[in-house]
């Protein structure tokens, strides 16, 4: 893997960003609540209209990047997002901070997507494969740890401060990126509407987005019912948080055995084996979500070997998808990343919106999403189809002869 130490720290804090932005400042919600003399549905509103803005600017940054190049729709992204951070720490208003918290995610999709773009552009599919699989566990220590540094600068400084923290991480992303190479955006001999097309008719990219984006919303289904679960369960909030642990751990187990195994046995033999320990792992949830529970261990113990497949499975699938895309892959990314904020969203509301009966809902959306991984394994996996090809009537005549 032909990469600086430096350049893997720069890919992996671009990474990271939109997570940090997303969670540092959950912990003060309340704070907030206070200060802007409302209530908590309208501090809460903040951050849907973040993922709202997410799944709104990744597709726009990837056509930008495409058409102008990587380094400087990235800077201009990340001005946006240390622009709008800056107001967030010194807005006085609640429709003060709802505009900014958009502005601010439009800005943070530019490193979310372009990131991936780099990678593929600049590396080789092995070289790739490994960097996905060396970042992306690292990307999901960001929403267990990013709000445990918002509690430490909001009760030390203010939640101000969260907000000045994240305008000097913008501020010096911004200047890292400048000192990239710029690099000559390649003419284009398609429209974006064709390059488009051409992603959602190529098999290959559409089965591993489809995987990605149905593994995802596993993972945001159960993030979505546990707490309600464990509330009704007798649990108190700081086990709710120190849950959430566990699968962290697993995740990142998950993205080094993959790493790990991938070098050995080479990404399709792995992912294989992923899709069925998901599998197998998604029906013990629902086996146990059909039941009355005295403990939260037949729900989290699965949902470990989940964590460990995705941590796995995501740099497989994402450089699958984005390997096959490499005219566009900015584009490509950005697409990506918005099916993914879909229909993870989705599936997140679907708990959501029956919360009463969390523990039996969550079940069934994370089968529901295993039927969507497996739909996406077999359109990215052409091959499969050889298995189900339609029969002969000339050579079934001719063996019948022969009996």
């Amino acid at each position: 893997m032909n990469i600086s130490k430096f350049q893997l720290v720069y890919l992996a804090a671009l990474s990271m960003l939109g997570f940090i932005a997303t969670d540092m400042y959950l912990p003060a919600f309340k704070i907030m609540e206070i200060d802007f003399a409302t209530g908590p549905e309208q501090i809460a509103l903040s951050l849907t209209v973040f993922l709202v803005g997410m799944a709104l600017g990744q597709l726009l940054w990837g056509l930008a990047s495409d058409k102008y190049g990587h380094r400087n729709t990235l800077a201009a992204g990340l001005a946006l997002f240390t622009m709008a951070s800056f107001g967030l720490a010194f807005s006085t208003e609640v429709w003060q901070l709802l505009a900014l918290r958009f502005v601010q995610a439009i800005g943070v999709c530019a490193p979310a997507v372009i990131w991936q773009a780099m990678v593929i552009k600049r590396y080789s599919a092995s070289s790739s494969q490994q960097i996905f699989a060396t970042i992306m566990p690292l990307v999901a220590l960001s929403p267990a740890l990013a709000p445990q540094l918002g509690v430490v600068l909001a009760d030390t400084f203010g939640w101000h401060s969260i907000f000045i923290v994240l305008t000097l991480m913008g501020a010096l992303l911004i200047a890292t990126t400048m000192a990239q190479p710029q690099e000559k955006p390649e003419v284009r001999e398609t429209s974006v509407g064709n390059d488009i097309k051409s992603l959602l008719k190529s098999k290959s990219y559409l089965g591993n987005v489809i995987m990605f984006a149905s593994a995802s919303a596993a993972f945001f289904a159960y993030l979505t019912g546990m707490p309600e679960i464990m509330a009704k369960l007798g649990y108190e909030a700081k086990d709710i948080g120190l849950s959430f642990i566990p699968q962290t751990i697993a995740f990142m187990v998950g993205g080094y055995l993959g790493k790990v195994g991938v070098k050995k046995f080479g990404d399709s033999r792995v992912l294989k084996h992923l899709v069925g320990l998901f599998s197998v792992s998604t029906l013990l949830i629902f086996v146990a979500s059909q039941w009355e529970l005295t403990s939260i261990w037949p729900l989290l113990a699965p949902f470990c070997l989940i964590a460990v497949a995705n941590g796995a499975l995501y740099p497989i699938v994402v450089n699958r998808a984005l390997s096959s895309a490499k005219q566009s892959p900015a584009t490509a990314a950005g697409l990506q990343n918005s099916l993914q904020i879909c229909i993870s969203s989705f599936a997140s509301g679907l708990v959501a919106a029956m919360a009463s009966s969390a523990l039996q809902v969550t079940g069934v959306t994370i089968v529901i999403c295993l039927m969507g991984l497996w739909i996406g394994y077999i359109v990215a996996n052409r091959e499969l189809s050889q298995h189900f090809t339609t029969p002969d009537n000339s050579r079934v005549v001719l063996e019948e002869n022969q009996d």
